[in-house]
């Protein structure tokens, strides 16, 4: 018999939106209140804008599986997310920007190696003491499905489906791998928005020299005090229509890239490495952020006087919430076993960035950054970049476009390895 399908309390996309823009409120209200601190403390507000929604999808008051939560989640990423970057490069300080120097690409590099090693590794540990998790034959090899992991998790949804193509695996199974990309990825989400709040703590450890990330923050924050005034109508007319008149540019400009690159042949079979370059969504993530940054050039960037930032950073937050919905906290129990290994290959992962940070002193940001870039690509670095400050939210825009350049190789890499691993370890 068929498992009823339980409909969430709130459906309607004006309702939910409505929710989670409550949420919101009554989480920077209450963490704004000298009574609230200590709770604050233990659970930063990030991360309740962020678990609050999770907890509401959990327990189906809402609910990320239906087709309105889609068009939810499609308006926060392609709307608000670009509009957001070409809003907060607008007082970017290129000079500043450029002096971060070598370590964010060696920090984004070392997660790309952690995510290609992860899976092989993993896939050995659990054919040794859970055998039957990594059981299977023909289209139905286990390896073939951690493959598409290995795309989603270096470059994105593109990368996973070229995966999906090239090694032919039983797309009935494939349910259980974009379960497993979900859940492990939204938990190392979490963790990584708790462990924002113990930035200091954790750069000490790791005795990184934090001096450019500060000198672009204060040089950005600088700016934003000389130019800051009470904003009029007029001001925020012109903000409107800079924001999202580069936006319909990025889409125009992103749409002409994609088409025409898909009707290259190269470009347009799933299974090519190019494959990736024929995603819109890239090409929105890099002419919005290009767009903010030549528009940061001009006199429009006094625009940050008036709020650009922050506005851009409201929508940081709801696209947050939104992201946060996507996690449904029980599925970690739907294959426990799964998950299990998705989470060794995800804290090999971490393991790697942290070693690689130690040797090399880069703080925690680049840490974060470098990971997200990997691991959820365009929709989450400049998320957790602007969690430290907003003006830092170019750097995880940046970087996630390396992950679309090297999520197929990298996932060839990792795929090659875990089909070496099954055939002299797993019977």
């Amino acid at each position: 018999m068929q498992e009823a399908i339980i409909e969430p309390l709130f459906k309607n996309n004006i309702l939910v939106f409505g929710l989670l823009a409550l949420s919101l409120a009554v989480i920077f209200y209450t963490s704004s209140l000298k009574s609230w601190s200590k709770f604050y403390r233990i659970f930063p507000a990030l991360l309740l804008c962020y678990m609050l929604p999770a907890v509401l999808n959990t327990t189906n008051i809402v609910s990320s599986s239906t087709a309105e939560y889609e068009q939810l989640y499609f308006v926060a990423t392609r709307y608000l997310l670009p509009a957001s970057l070409l809003l907060l490069c607008l007082g970017i300080d290129l000079k500043g920007l450029i002096n971060l120097g070598w370590k964010p690409i060696v920090m984004f590099l070392s997660g790309t190696v952690g995510v290609v090693l992860g899976g092989p590794i993993a896939l050995f540990l659990f054919s040794q003491i859970h055998p039957s998790t990594v059981a299977g034959a023909g289209n139905q090899e286990i390896w073939r499905g951690l493959s598409t992991l290995a795309g989603s998790w270096i470059g994105g949804g593109a990368n996973q489906t070229a995966m999906l193509e090239i090694f032919g695996y039983d797309k009935t199974l494939y349910g259980g791998m974009i379960l497993v990309d979900i859940v492990v990825a939204n938990i190392w989400m979490a963790i990584l928005l708790f462990l924002i709040s113990k930035n200091t703590k954790i750069n000490n450890w790791l005795k990184a020299d934090e001096s450019s990330i500060q000198n672009l923050v204060e040089r950005v924050e600088n700016y934003s005090l000389s130019v800051q005034k009470l904003p009029t109508l007029k001001d925020y007319m012109v903000m409107f229509g800079i924001t999202f008149g580069g936006l319909a540019i990025s889409y125009y400009i992103a749409e002409l890239m994609a088409n025409f690159l898909s009707s290259i042949p190269s470009f347009a079979d799933p299974k090519s490495f190019f494959n990736s370059f024929t995603s819109s969504f890239l090409w929105l993530i890099l002419f919005s952020t290009v767009i903010g940054v030549l528009v940061s050039t001009t006199k429009l960037r006094s625009l940050e006087g008036v709020g650009a930032s922050k506005i851009g950073s409201l929508f940081i937050y709801i696209l947050v919430a939104v992201i946060g919905m996507r996690m449904d906290i029980m599925q970690i129990f739907d294959n426990p076993f799964l998950i299990l290994l998705g989470i060794v290959w995800m804290s090999i992962h971490v393991a790697i960035l942290f070693l690689v940070a130690k040797l090399i002193k880069a703080p925690f940001f680049f840490i974060a950054v470098g990971s997200k870039a990997n691991i959820g690509g365009a929709a989450s670095a400049p998320v957790v970049a602007a969690a430290f400050n907003s003006s830092l939210a170019p750097v995880g825009a940046l970087l996630a476009i390396l992950g679309y350049i090297v999520g197929t190789v990298g996932a060839l890499l990792s795929a090659i390895m875990m089909e070496w691993v099954t055939a002299n370890f797993i019977i």
